[in-house]
């Protein structure tokens, strides 16, 4: 099987993305990217095309949490998507141990039976989980469309170097809008 496109939807989490989370990237983010990523989300929906949602799920003692706070724990709240943006019939679900989507996740057998021209990859955090993504995809050799309205991060300054790296290092395709 072959399809156009496919779309990640990257740690919609409680924890990213809740004023109540652990790791919240804050109103600015939030106010930003839930309402075109939920428009983008419906967009593939409406077109047959697969959306794939990709979920943070620690262990409780993860070696993660030298470096972070305690965050997306498996079967906790704050690992839960947000309510906005929640996996509807049909697509899929992905948990990922670490930052890439790629790292110990079937993601790699997925994208291989739907064989996409492009995949999409929207949310949080642009200059970690987003990133880590993106640069493991295009080691494959797949084309990466990075819609702008749908990425945020907790830090500005490195949601910027991230987008500039994927574009000019990696060959991401960037968009400044949704399509209609």
């Amino acid at each position: 099987m072959s399809v156009e496109k496919v779309l990640l939807v990257i740690d919609m989490l409680n924890d990213f993305l809740h004023p109540k989370g652990k790791l919240y990237c804050g109103d600015s983010v939030r106010n930003k990217i839930i309402k075109p990523s939920a428009e983008l989300i419906a967009w593939f929906r409406n077109r047959g095309y697969p959306v794939i949602y990709v979920q943070d799920a620690h262990d409780e003692n993860d070696p993660e949490f030298k470096r972070f706070p305690r965050h997306a724990i498996k079967n906790t709240w704050g690992g839960e998507f947000i309510d906005e943006i929640k996996p509807q019939p049909g697509d899929i679900i992905v948990t990922k141990p670490r930052f890439s989507a790629l790292f110990q996740t079937n993601l790699d057998e997925i994208l291989a039976k739907y064989n996409p021209k492009e995949i999409w990859v929207i949310g949080v955090c642009t200059s970690i989980c987003v990133m880590d993504t993106v640069v493991d995809l295009r080691y494959r050799d797949y084309t990466v469309v990075l819609p702008l309205p749908c990425l945020g991060d907790i830090n500005p300054r490195q949601h910027d170097c991230a987008l500039e790296r994927m574009d000019v290092i990696f060959g991401a395709k960037l968009l400044w809008s949704i399509p209609q």
